[in-house]
């Protein structure tokens, strides 16, 4: 065969990345700046590294020209077409991430980070003052306050509003989860604007905190909790289980999760199985989830109004679920009669444990004597169960 060098120069120059940006796809040059951005964040300003990163870096790979690590034709439609994964389309040559992110479309990955939440999760503040579950219940009013914005008024279709009003849960993969059953084309931005304003609990809620409720409630200092038997430890992740799966089925799989890992930490029986979801099994998933998530970030799905209405309702949502566990706490003040210091219901996000640090800081501000971080703790702890029986619920409902 002969070789001819100038032709054989010409197709290495349009098969190369560069070629593809200037001709085919310069929408691809932005997304590749913004997954910059974002590494910048995550790195330099330490905003949810652990998830930020990996998810800008998927961004970053699957806006490559002609990488051809993820296709979006695979999974069009919010079906996974086995036939293109199985590689029967001689156009379409299935790439790293389209395999993984099947870990995502079949509810995988965020069920087994559940899993390594639970197995780090202390219940104890939740079971010693069981009243936390109101303000965790009560932080879940963003969501709904969103979805019905988002249906009634932006003009997103039931599956996409619900998976936007999920972001006001605070809880990255309950939001991912959620998205990937109902509206995978919305993954990316809704991943990122989770986990962006999950990084910024401490800049958002501090001011909704100090509008809501005035000094003398931030002074307030509440009693030391009882202490919590093993016993109740015990039992309360199996009851939780039984309670929540028959009540709304569509939430086991978040919840039993959550439990399961829970009941390693607490039985003292399966110290290397709690230590694996700690730590390696954590550690694994996370960089998967975070990788394929990124992935779906594509010029064509990210670059849109769509995108910006995201990004806007989303901190809106966030701030509803915060303003929706601080009046709950002042009302639940008004009745114990001055027991209950209002900033721990701003806790009842599912930012754990940031949320109730924020509410700690923020208490000590007002008085230095003041330590309310296990108390903090139990609406925080219940708004992750509460986040996932709210998607449960929104699944059950559009899924």
């Amino acid at each position: 065969m002969q070789f001819n060098i100038g032709e054989s120069l010409l197709t290495l120059c349009k098969d190369s990345g560069i070629y593809g940006l200037v001709t085919s796809n310069p929408k691809s040059l932005i997304m590749i700046l913004i997954a910059c951005v974002l590494l910048y964040l995550a790195i330099v300003k330490k905003f949810e590294p652990l998830l930020l990163m990996p998810i800008a870096f998927g961004m970053l790979l699957s806006n490559l020209p002609f990488a051809g690590m993820y296709h979006e034709e695979i999974y069009a439609g919010g079906h996974v077409h086995w036939e293109l994964l199985g590689g029967q389309d001689p156009a379409i040559t299935p790439g790293l991430l389209d395999f993984l992110y099947l870990g995502v479309k079949l509810g995988i990955y965020p069920c087994l980070i559940f899993l390594g939440v639970g197995a780090m999760t202390d219940f104890g503040p939740l079971i010693a003052n069981p009243i936390s579950m109101l303000m965790g219940a009560a932080s879940q009013l963003g969501i709904f306050i969103v979805f019905i914005i988002s249906y009634s008024v932006l003009g997103f279709n039931a599956q996409e509003a619900a998976s936007i009003g999920i972001i006001g849960g605070a809880d990255g993969p309950t939001a991912i989860y959620l998205t990937g059953k109902l509206a995978p084309h919305l993954l990316g931005p809704i991943a990122v604007a989770a986990y962006s304003y999950m990084a910024l609990v401490p800049v958002i809620q501090p001011p909704i905190m100090r509008a809501l409720t005035t000094k003398k409630e931030r002074s307030i200092v509440m009693e030391q909790l009882r202490p919590v038997s093993k016993k109740e430890k015990i039992i309360f992740p199996i009851a939780v289980t039984i309670i929540v799966s028959l009540l709304l089925p569509s939430a086991a799989p978040l919840v039993g999760c959550l439990m399961l890992g829970n009941l390693f930490k607490e039985s003292g029986v399966a110290d290397r199985l709690c230590k694996t979801a700690q730590n390696e099994l954590m550690n694994i998933v996370t960089i998967f989830l975070g990788v394929t998530v990124g992935a779906t970030a594509t010029a064509s799905t990210f670059l849109s109004w769509q995108t910006i209405k995201i990004i806007v309702v989303g901190v809106f949502a966030f701030a509803c679920g915060t303003a929706g566990g601080l009046l709950v706490a002042k009302l639940l003040n008004k009745i114990t009669g001055g027991k209950i210091n209002p900033l721990i219901g701003s806790a009842g996000v599912s930012a754990v444990p940031m949320a109730a640090r924020v509410s700690q800081v923020e208490g000590q501000k007002a008085n230095p004597s003041n330590f309310l971080l296990m108390h903090a703790m139990g609406p925080n702890v219940s708004g992750v169960i509460g986040s996932a029986i709210a998607a449960g619920m929104l699944l059950s409902m559009f899924g």
